[in-house]
């Protein structure tokens, strides 16, 4: 195939650095990924006023959150398939511009339920965007410079997630939240001029062809399995309506891992776990999004409602953990190069799991340059999973099955993302119900935290299992 690069092993040389193509090609798809983060951090923020605004339980705007991953998890199986079939280049353009009109879409919306419309619509476009900006940069750097390339994709990138709260925090205290969805315009607008004049046109005309079948039956399961677990953790319809959405999401997913197993290429393709770094990254990267979501989700509402604070003030104290994302990218390469995948996703998965306890212990009496610290520390040790992760699962997987290997991975980490937010909103909806209390307050954002973090801890011991030479290849440890 003639987009596959020539891969030469650099185990002995450690990392090696990007060429200008390939750099260029990285940030481009940086800025499609800085439009994403941004738009997901500036609207945790926005959260609080925006049910004041739609005269809604705060606790129901996790729906704004979990329509958009909805809209991910069920059209990310195809992203790959339709990048082989029409060009990549065509479907990031094309992706980017539906990301747009869904922002400019929820920037009008009049109440809850148009939001989650518009919000799927986003969904629709960062499921293609996303990934086939990953798998392009995938197919045209060498294993020996993924290290090099992921962090000049990521950190960029992670300018969403660190300008965000502040940014989010500043527009809805005095402008207005619709304003978090109208700086993504000319985001989008340059990123599809860039994406024409450099973003190459890849494709694979040999990719075993469309699955239909497959991508129905998987898309009914993950949007039915997505929108009951969201039902449920917030106590949104009956019992009997949330159990049947589940029901019918449990039997479209055996339905389609019975077309899989007899389906040479389905649209997702779980022969792929048979790879022990991919199946283990799979694995050990579902704790720590269960985590991250949860926590995302929950920290920005925490100090504006349990702890009083403004939407500005809640946005510059949340600014640390990216803060401290940006700067581990600069320190991953060589602490891949020095102890290796299992030893740093180990010992880091322990530190995540820590300091998630540690914002539980939150109290409003706390200075701000304690609260501060504990977010960088976090932005720190997620940083450093996410890096690890995301460069282990494609260590060891063949040129041919990069795309179906993309597709996969990233519909598991959306899902975990989801189930993040669920396992969150619903732990604080069982605490408030077990202390009999109305209203939200301090102490069920506190258990909620303690959730994620003892799901955060669960990384450590499937990191553990991973070879110790694993992934040497892109991190030159023990030569």
């Amino acid at each position: 195939m003639r987009w596959l690069p020539t891969v030469r092993s650099r185990a002995v040389d450690g990392p090696a650095r990007l060429g200008g193509r390939a750099r260029t090609t990285a940030l481009i798809v940086a800025s499609a990924l800085l439009m994403e983060q941004l738009d997901s951090t500036v609207l945790t923020t926005a959260l609080p006023a925006m049910s004041r605004s739609f005269a809604v339980d705060p606790l129901h705007m996790s729906v704004a959150l979990t329509s958009y991953l909805v809209g991910l998890a069920v059209f990310i199986p195809a992203s790959g398939r339709f990048a082989d079939r029409l060009g990549s280049r065509t479907v990031f353009r094309a992706a980017i511009a539906l990301f747009v009109l869904g922002s400019l879409l929820c920037a009008q919306a009049p109440n809850l339920p148009l939001l989650a419309a518009a919000r799927l619509l986003q969904g629709l476009g960062g499921a293609m965007m996303v990934p086939v900006g990953r798998l392009v940069l995938l197919r045209t750097v060498p294993k020996a410079q993924i290290v090099s390339a992921m962090s000049w994709m990521l950190v960029p990138a992670s300018l969403g997630p660190m300008l965000g709260p502040p940014l989010g925090g500043i527009l809805t205290t005095y402008l207005s939240w619709r304003w978090i969805f109208y700086i993504n315009l000319p985001i989008g607008l340059l990123g599809m001029v860039l994406t024409t004049r450099y973003i190459p046109q890849l494709r694979d005309p040999e990719d075993g062809g469309f699955d239909p079948i497959g991508m129905a039956q998987s898309g009914i399961s993950l949007a039915c399995l997505i929108f009951g677990l969201e039902s449920a953790s917030r106590g949104a319809g009956s019992m009997g309506a949330t159990v049947a959405i589940l029901a019918v999401g449990l039997a479209a997913g055996l339905l389609y891992a019975r077309h899989a197993r007899r389906t040479t290429n389905p649209i997702l393709d779980f022969r792929l776990m048979r790879e022990p770094t991919f199946r283990l990254s799979v694995l050990g990267g579902s704790a720590t999004r269960i985590a991250t979501g949860g926590s995302a989700f929950l920290i920005p509402s925490m100090l504006q409602l349990g702890f009083g604070l403004s939407a500005a003030q809640s946005g510059l104290v949340t600014f640390c953990g990216p803060l401290g994302a940006v700067c581990m990218r600069i320190f991953t390469r060589r602490l891949l190069r020095r102890y290796g995948f299992r030893t740093l996703m180990t010992m880091n998965g322990l530190s995540a799991g820590v300091l998630l306890f540690a914002c539980a212990l939150f109290r409003p009496g706390w200075p701000f340059w304690i609260l501060s610290l504990v977010l960088f520390l976090n932005g720190l040790a997620q940083s450093l999973q996410y890096m690890s992760y995301n460069t282990i699962a494609y260590a060891d997987i063949k040129g041919e099955r990069m795309s179906a290997a993309t597709s996969f991975y990233t519909t598991f980490q959306q899902m975990t993302l989801t189930l993040g937010i669920c396992i969150a909103a619903g732990s604080m909806a069982v605490s408030r119900a077990l202390a009999g209390r109305q209203a939200i307050g301090l102490a069920d954002f506190s258990v909620a935290l303690g959730v994620v973090g003892a799901l955060a801890l669960l990384a450590a011991p499937v990191s553990s299992r991973l070879d110790p030479l694993a992934g040497r290849e892109i991190s030159g440890h023990g030569a």
